[in-house]
């Protein structure tokens, strides 16, 4: 039975919305047997805490400012690396099911002469993965987004004969008398969409799933499964809509000193209007609802994949990642949405099964060590036994850790933010090229690092729910200053040559080899190269 990937994503999913995270009326049994057949890390951190970013850093394994795709629809750079050209010369086949919000770089395109519809250019365009069924939800009424056809197919089979079925049907419920209301806005989430359950995205996203596994036979694949929800519109249909009452609720986690005298950009994303609109309790009080629930069904379905697993015989040969690509604040911080910093946003969940024996010792265990997004290409590389190139992935394998032969990858993780996009950065009046967020923590100080204004600092072990900024505290003066060289470091790092390895460049060792082919600098006369010449042939076995 050849190795295989199953490498599931849901969209917006917080870290702690899982009964095995602590959550505590939300029970997700499925999700729960993975971490106890693998590992649970639990400190795992994106790369940018929004969709498009975040994913391309999950697909090239590399940070945001190395990889360019700095915020939503801005395109991927036709040169970068993703997963499936890793894996594509180890004989792996490397497709989609779902999501990936990735933008082609149409202009570096035309530029190499690569049409979109042949083989090489549908693959730089859909990431590097083989598109076997790309949904990346958003489709209103509009020409935003690229609409699944299939779905719209299948909607209409089904007896919906609605030209966007996606739009007025798995995300719009009725009102008593039979109005449409659209699942965009937050009030209309207690709503039960007007989809049959098996008809919403979940489920179907999931069973193409498992028609690709079906069909792809004994060749060794590895299927990004990447769930459209729990991201918004946040409605979900029956029996999910109604599972989750008030009392089952986790209390929004904020401060009214949080408000008193914030950051400015913090202020300013307080003051975005989806933050506004996470002030009123009632509406919260839906959407966290319709939130439980569409992870409720995700769970579910989850079951169902991986009894089909079983059932084909191949849960003993499958790797499977469990993900997603950043979190939802849902009210915590005065904030709606994602973008900034704080755990319930840059925080996610992170589960990986290793099926084979070198991974027994830590079955079942939750993991602390640092680990960031841009791990996972690099373990599934592993997996595969693909060769290293550090000198392009910037993240690290995670089966050392999972093998029992390591006991730490990292010292912190980073994440980054470009703002430029948002009206927070034009009420604060900042450049477009100043509008950008670092964070670093480095397991008990988070840091970030914010062009033109202060730091943010949060001390995660007094102040576990960050709720006090103390970068403005004289007192911890010497503290922003360790955390900003570590950053300095860092961003001081070779992360653009990676044409040419580490270990071709030391292959070339010394000038001589130039000096051979004739090109002699730096000599005074010929017997002091041909004594240079003797001795680095001496040396010679020495150095390999």
């Amino acid at each position: 039975m050849p190795k295989n990937v199953l490498f599931i994503m849901c969209d917006q999913l917080r870290w702690d919305y899982l009964s095995c995270s602590g959550h505590p009326s939300l029970q997700t049994p499925h999700i729960d047997a993975l971490a106890k057949r693998g590992v649970r890390f639990d400190r795992a951190y994106v790369q940018s805490t929004i969709c498009g970013p975040s994913r391309m850093s999950f697909y090239t394994g590399r940070y945001v400012s190395s990889h360019g795709s700095t915020w939503n629809n801005v395109p991927l750079k036709v040169g970068e690396m993703t997963l499936g050209d890793h894996l594509r010369p180890l004989g792996v086949r490397t497709a989609l099911c779902g999501k990936t919000h990735m933008t082609a770089d149409v202009e570096g395109m035309k530029r190499l002469g690569l049409a979109p519809d042949s083989q090489i250019g549908a693959l730089v365009s859909e990431c590097g993965f083989e598109p076997y069924e790309r949904d990346d939800g958003l489709h209103p009424n509009t020409n935003y987004g690229q609409r699944n056809k299939n779905y719209d197919q299948y909607m209409n089979d089904r007896g919906w004969a609605d030209e966007n079925p996606w739009d007025s049907v798995a995300n719009s419920g009725e009102d008593d008398d039979g109005n449409i209301l659209s699942g965009w806005f937050l009030d209309n989430s207690d709503l039960a969409a007007r989809a049959a359950e098996e008809d919403s995205e979940t489920p179907y996203t999931t069973r193409r799933a498992m028609d690709f596994i079906q069909e792809a036979g004994d060749t060794p694949w590895c299927l990004h499964l990447s769930l459209i929800k729990p991201h918004w519109p946040y409605i979900v249909p029956a029996p999910y809509h109604d599972m989750y009452p008030p009392s089952t609720h986790i209390p929004v986690m904020r401060s009214n000193h949080e408000r008193a005298d914030p950051h400015p950009v913090f202020g300013a994303f307080m003051n975005e209007r989806v933050s506004q609109a996470f002030t009123n309790d009632v509406t919260r009080t839906k959407v966290i609802g319709a939130y439980m629930g569409l992870i409720k069904q995700i769970d579910d379905q989850m079951g169902e994949l991986m009894a089909f697993l079983d059932e084909k015989g191949q849960t003993d040969s499958t790797m499977i990642i469990f993900t997603s690509d950043h979190g939802d604040y849902l009210g915590d911080h005065w904030m709606g949405e994602k973008e900034l910093f704080h755990d319930p946003s840059a925080r996610i969940p992170l589960i990986v099964v290793d099926p084979r024996k070198e991974a027994d010792a830590t079955r079942g265990s939750v993991s602390t060590e640092l680990v960031e997004a841009i791990d996972v290409v690099p373990t599934i590389l592993d997996y595969f036994e693909g060769q290293k190139v550090d000198h392009i992935i910037e993240g690290y394998s995670l089966l050392p850790l999972m093998h029992g032969e390591e006991k730490s990858i990292r010292d912190f993780v980073i994440s980054e933010y470009d703002y430029s996009f948002r009206q927070a950065r034009r009420r604060l009046g900042v450049e477009i090229r100043d509008a950008k967020l670092t964070m670093l923590f480095d397991g008990r100080w988070k840091y970030i690092f914010s062009e033109g204004f202060r730091p943010m600092l949060f001390d995660l072990d007094s102040d576990p729910n960050e709720l006090i900024d103390l970068g403005d505290d004289p007192s911890h003066t010497s503290e922003c200053d360790r955390l900003n060289g570590l950053l300095f470091k860092w961003t001081r790092r070779i992360s653009q040559r990676t044409t040419l390895s580490d270990d071709q460049i030391e292959a070339r060792g010394t000038d001589l080899r130039e000096a051979k082919a004739g090109i002699i600098i730096g000599f005074p006369t010929e017997d002091d190269l041909e004594s240079a010449l003797t001795q680095a042939e001496a040396i010679q076995p020495k150095t390999r």
